[in-house]
């Protein structure tokens, strides 16, 4: 290693081994979280619960869950990981050198601009997919025991949709291409950061938006005819719309008919001319639709970042 990207390496490699001590704080925390989940498991005090958002009671009538919190606080370390890259990592990889004044040092040395930014950005990048990707891989066998459970998470559950799979490698890579371009641009570690921050947070709450509107993923529509019962929810993240509908295809509010079953809603029915009862929601197929929509905005945004604070370090530096 010698030439610029020992530098970058010299200048980083603290950041480098507290994401390694985070790694592995998260693995050993997951193995014995887990090894207690599969123990209630095993037990026996779960077998009768089913799938389904309802959840599972004991003998005494009181919800039945497993230990769930720590997974969960892993899911929003994920969902806050992109800010935290972007403001600690991202931030000063070119604004501490602009702050201190230090980059036309560096450069004078026969160290292009190009070479100087690719050095630091790759080697931070590196770092940051690997942390991110082996986060989301113990993510994701820690939750396996417990996924789509009524005493587990279920897979639209925001730690779980937003905290978990590809999209958590994109969404790094933005935070830090975001506090990279912030830096460049505010000439002050202090600033870029706050900066950062303020844009990864719009972003993630934008995304988050995107998810309850069903925006890149529609929802699918469930209809059983007459006053049949309508298909389970199972595993599904309903939207909220349920109704009734006419030979036509014209949907009613439920409360048209406010009645679960039976003579009164088939009265009601037949009295108003619906055929058919429907719901909207999404199956447990579309988790990876909603993280390949999130991980094609999050990577674009990362890539477009990238190119512009290359085309700014020819003016800038």
């Amino acid at each position: 290693m010698r030439g610029s990207l020992w530098l970058a390496w010299r200048q980083q490699r603290v950041l480098v081994l507290c994401a390694v001590l985070l790694l592995a704080v998260a693995a050993a925390t997951a193995v014995w979280s887990r090894a207690q989940m599969l123990s209630g498991l095993d037990s026996g005090l779960f077998d009768h619960c089913g799938r389904g958002p309802l959840f599972c009671t004991g003998s005494d009538g009181t919800p039945l869950r497993l230990d769930v919190g720590p997974l969960q606080f892993l899911g929003g370390l994920q969902i806050a990981l992109p800010t935290l890259l972007g403001m600690f990592w991202g931030a000063p990889l070119l604004g501490r050198d602009r702050e201190l004044g230090t980059s036309r040092l560096v450069l004078s040395q026969g160290v292009g601009r190009a070479q100087w930014f690719v050095s630091r950005f790759a080697l931070a990048a590196v770092c940051t997919v690997a942390l991110s990707g082996l986060l989301a891989l113990v993510f994701a066998w820690w939750w396996q025991p417990a996924a789509d459970r009524s005493y587990g998470v279920f897979w639209y559950d925001t730690t779980a949709l937003s905290g978990s799979g590809p999209r958590t490698l994109a969404a790094s890579l933005f935070g830090l291409a975001a506090g990279t371009l912030a830096g460049l641009l505010m000439r002050r570690v202090m600033s870029g950061m706050a900066l950062t921050l303020a844009v990864t947070a719009v972003v993630t709450v934008l995304l988050e938006w995107t998810h309850r509107a069903r925006l890149f993923v529609p929802p699918h529509r469930y209809v059983s005819r007459g006053t049949l019962p309508k298909p389970p929810m199972d595993e599904k993240w309903s939207t909220g719309h349920y109704g009734l509908l006419t030979p036509s295809g014209h949907r009613a509010d439920v409360l048209a008919c406010p009645f679960p079953s039976g003579r009164e809603l088939r009265a009601c029915m037949a009295h108003h001319g619906y055929v058919a009862r429907f719901y909207e929601a999404n199956p447990v197929g579309d988790y990876w639709r909603f993280q390949w929509a999130d991980t094609a905005v999050l990577g674009g945004l990362a890539v477009l970042l990238v190119v512009l604070t290359a085309l700014l370090l020819r003016r800038r530096v």
